[in-house]
């Protein structure tokens, strides 16, 4: 198997009547799902795209995205998933950075015009050929003057297509890295990348073809996490993905309670809505419960607390995960059945190696024994490099290990640790402050339901440390108070002088807080 997409062709020569995809009252079999992914490569073909060409495709999470995913792959090119947020000028700079012949657009909703911004997009790039908006309902007319819409080319499109040999380590996806500093890189991931690590479910998860698992896809697929860990792995394994478009925790808790969800893979924030809607949704959690295999996390620290209180709900204990777009994206994970080490992340996967290694810029010493240093990562699901980026890549690969800009620190047996993204380090007066350490401790206030810690400048420490706190509903805890009962419970250079209250923090489309923009 060296074609990522001869997942879903296997899966669907074996199980072709198995429901791959479920979205609303939608039920794509394995075989249907096959056949019109087919199709898209036979058209992708028909216009001249093929081995080495760059599709680009914007798309939520939608039957739609699966199906031009694998399409784009089995014509032998390499998909190129945008995030659905951008904008026409972002999106002009990603097509033409990824260097995209085709571009698969959704059309969008009028709150969130996609196919307007990508058609813009698609027009301010000349490399960029062809243009497909993607329609929500199967039939419909092109809402854009001009473009020819996905399923009218794909009528077109001759049956029966019979994909190209590609080698397993040509590009399968490039990921675009929201980079903190400059514009976004490209990780261009091979078919031999996304493969192995959509292959280690059945070691981490427990996988198993003749009893598959239902997931409910809430993460965006344009994500790695999602791609990998739902999309991918579900259709080697012969699984169900029920597609949730936006994720909306009450929403998420029917599906799951109506589809009889067994897999669940989120972000903190999601975990956190997931309770906090808990008790007014009406649904049985105890047949939730009792139904949920997996839960898994990944994409930030998992809170203490949320993993508490999530295992006394439902009876799961929440496995944390760590990785990368640059490693397709797992490199640790807990161990499935055995206890949870809260706030580790796990060993490395299968076949996958990690170290500790100096975070000074340009070094690669490991650190000493019981220290915390940045996690280094080298493995079969380490990218091939940042796409035309030659001096990034040399920065950022060393003898095939991978640095990954997060500090960590290693316990005797291998679990990892991660203490802080070495840019979210707070360095007040000399003292080294991890954010997520005063992140623990402040959501063990009663009255504190979500914070973000951040560093800000002071003229005599070099950064002050600040705290931004979403208050539990009722909560009457004043700034000043919380601020007091902070310097109780941490070291004098640790604690927050700043706290501000907020209703809601800056997230990114996978819920990741920007801190950033804090």
């Amino acid at each position: 198997m060296t074609n990522l997409a001869s997942l879903l062709s296997e899966t669907a020569a074996t199980h072709p009547d198995r429901t791959a995809i479920v979205l609303g009252e939608t039920r794509l079999s394995y075989d249907q799902l096959n056949q019109y992914a087919d199709l898209v490569a036979s058209l992708l073909a028909s216009r001249g795209v093929g081995p080495g060409d760059k599709v680009a495709l914007t798309c939520p999470n939608l039957p739609y995205f699966t199906i031009a995913y694998y399409g784009i792959l089995k014509a032998g090119a390499t998909v190129v998933p945008l995030n659905v947020l951008l904008k026409g000028r972002e999106i002009a700079y990603h097509l033409a950075d990824s260097e995209a012949k085709a571009y698969f657009c959704f059309e969008g909703t009028p709150d969130l015009p996609m196919g307007q911004e990508g058609h813009a997009g698609y027009q301010a790039t000349e490399g960029c050929e062809h243009f497909f908006v993607i329609t929500a309902e199967m039939g419909a007319a092109s809402p854009i003057e001009g473009a020819e819409t996905m399923v009218g080319a794909m009528a077109g499109a001759s049956a029966g297509f019979v994909a190209p040999e590609i080698a397993t380590d040509s590009g399968a996806v490039i990921l675009y890295t929201s980079g903190t500093t400059g514009q976004p890189k490209g990780a261009e991931l091979t078919h031999g990348n996304m493969l192995s690590n959509a292959l280690t479910s059945d070691r981490l998860f427990g996988a198993d073809v003749e009893h598959p698992d239902t997931y409910l896809c809430a993460l965006p697929l344009f994500h790695s996490f999602g791609q990998t860990v739902i999309q991918n792995s579900a259709i080697a394994y012969g699984g169900t993905i029920v597609m949730l478009p936006r994720f909306d925790a009450a929403a998420a808790l029917q599906l799951m309670a109506k589809e009889e969800i067994t897999f669940f893979a989120g972000v903190p924030t999601m975990y956190w809505g997931l309770l906090g809607v808990l008790d007014d949704s009406g649904v049985d959690v105890k047949a939730l419960a009792d139904r949920l295999r997996v839960a898994v996390s990944g994409g930030a620290a998992l809170p203490v607390e949320v993993h508490r209180e999530f295992e006394r709900r439902f009876g799961v204990t929440i496995m944390e995960g760590y990785g990368l777009s640059e490693t397709s994206p797992v490199a640790s994970f807990s161990v499935f059945g055995e206890p949870v080490r809260v706030g580790s992340i796990g060993p490395a996967i299968p076949g996958v190696e990690m170290k500790l290694i100096s975070p000074e810029p340009g070094h690669w010493d490991e650190v000493p024994a019981g220290e915390i240093g940045e996690i280094a990562i080298k493995g079969p699901n380490v990218m091939k490099g940042y796409y035309n980026r030659p001096e990034a890549t040399a920065e950022a690969i060393q003898d095939d290990w991978f640095r990954s800009g997060d500090l960590a620190r290693v316990d005797d047996d291998g679990w990892y640790y991660i203490v802080d993204r070495s840019k979210d380090l707070i360095i007040r007066g000399g003292y080294n402050v991890y954010p997520r350490e005063i992140e623990e401790v402040l959501l063990t206030h009663p009255d504190v339901s979500l914070a973000a810690v951040i560093g800000v400048p002071h003229d005599s420490h070099g950064e002050e440390i600040k705290a931004v706190v979403i208050r539990n509903a009722g909560a009457t805890v004043t700034e000043d108070e919380l601020l007091a009962w902070g310097k109780e419970q941490m070291a004098a250079y640790k604690y927050p002088r700043i706290i501000e209250f907020r209703d809601s923090l800056p997230m990114t489309a996978t819920g990741k807080i920007l801190k950033r923009e804090l």
